[in-house]
């Protein structure tokens, strides 16, 4: 979210501040109450780094892991960020409470079958017929998605917090100018635009900078792993990673869809596993690979019969700063993929349904 920049340019006297306000009690908060703050407090904390350019990938949520915070601390920032305000324009609906992140059994991964998988999934892609945005038209993913919201806090060590499922709906123009992004409770109310003069590229890719990647597998890969060189947790993960984020909330042709799948299987350490549901509930098979550093496993769950995307999943299933294996992380669903005609039009709808 941009924020507007503060009057004051002079860095914040702490010392002056605390004299003006009282000394913090030590109140007791309910879990919820807690958590709120908590995830307040994470969001100010984000908001106060200059803005970047708008995203259009659906980064994970910021995870907050074994930080000693107490609930007069997170009472104490609460009332700071009150104080020096947010300076939105647009009126926010409130967040809703997260909750405690489902736990399923960790189904072992497996490459016996990657080879004839992947060609199933690829040949589908190639065969499926994908609609071509023209300028003045927009891409439209309609999903339903859950993301970490914080692993524990000093109070509840054992648990980790996600937030519930809820719709995303997110609206791309096919040279990546212009968007719009509709989370209820997660953004300001009606949404917030995701208009960018940034050069598209891997990190935020367009439809029309996917047309121009190549459709040869081993081109491909060896380009992603150059341009995302020292990012992420391991050049295969952060390559693995790469090639999610294309297939979520965005159009690609059906002969680079296809190249991205046949790039991914070439990736160390990506498996298959046969039996996992998306956020929806529907039942799939999926690509899959291990963070190492993490211990969480990322998923792209495809229909067993047609091997249509569904959706992802992240599962932790080494144990990690006391993550539970098993816990998920996050999960998405893809329920409509479509080209309309106007920034924030629905497949169907006549005109502008904001």
């Amino acid at each position: 979210m941009i924020r507007k920049k503060s009057r004051r340019e002079e860095p914040l006297d702490h010392a002056e501040l605390a004299r003006l306000l009282p000394a913090p009690g030590d109140p007791h908060l309910s879990l919820d109450r807690h958590l709120l703050l908590e995830e307040h407090l994470m969001n100010e904390i984000q908001s106060s780094a200059p803005a970047p350019a708008p995203s259009r990938r659906a980064a994970r949520r910021v995870l907050l892991i074994g930080v000693p915070v107490t609930a007069a601390a997170l009472a104490g920032a609460f009332a700071v960020t009150m104080l020096t305000g947010s300076g939105d324009s647009g009126t926010t609906a409130a967040t809703p409470p997260p909750v405690e992140a489902p736990v399923v059994r960790i189904e072992p991964g497996s490459t016996a079958q990657l080879a004839s998988t992947v060609e199933h999934i690829a040949a589908a892609a190639s065969a499926r017929k994908t609609p071509e945005p023209e300028p003045g038209q927009y891409i439209y993913v309609k999903s339903k998605v859950s993301y970490l919201a914080v692993s524990h806090t000093d109070a509840y060590k054992s648990k980790t917090f996600v937030q519930p499922l809820h719709i995303r709906e997110v609206w791309n123009s096919p040279d990546g100018k212009q968007g719009w992004v509709d989370e209820p409770g997660y953004r300001p109310k009606g949404g917030i635009t995701l208009d960018s003069d940034v050069t598209s590229n891997l990190n935020a890719p367009s439809y029309d900078y996917l047309r121009t990647l190549p459709t040869d597998p081993d081109t491909l890969l060896k380009k992603i792993y150059k341009e995302t060189e020292s990012q992420g947790n391991s050049p295969d993960q952060e390559a693995f990673t790469t090639v999610g984020d294309l297939l979520g909330e965005q159009l690609a042709p059906a002969k680079l869809n296809a190249a991205l799948y046949r790039a991914a299987a070439k990736i160390p350490g990506v498996v298959v596993v046969e039996h996992v549901k998306d956020a929806v509930g529907r039942e799939g098979i999926a690509l899959a690979h291990v963070d190492r550093q993490s211990g969480d496993r990322t998923e792209w769950i495809f229909d067993p019969k047609t091997y249509t995307y569904l959706g992802s999943r992240a599962v932790q299933v080494e144990q990690a700063d006391d993550i539970k294996p098993g816990t998920v992380l996050e999960y998405t669903a893809v329920l409509e993929r479509a080209v309309v005609d106007a920034q924030k039009q629905r497949p169907g709808a006549q005109g502008t349904d904001a």
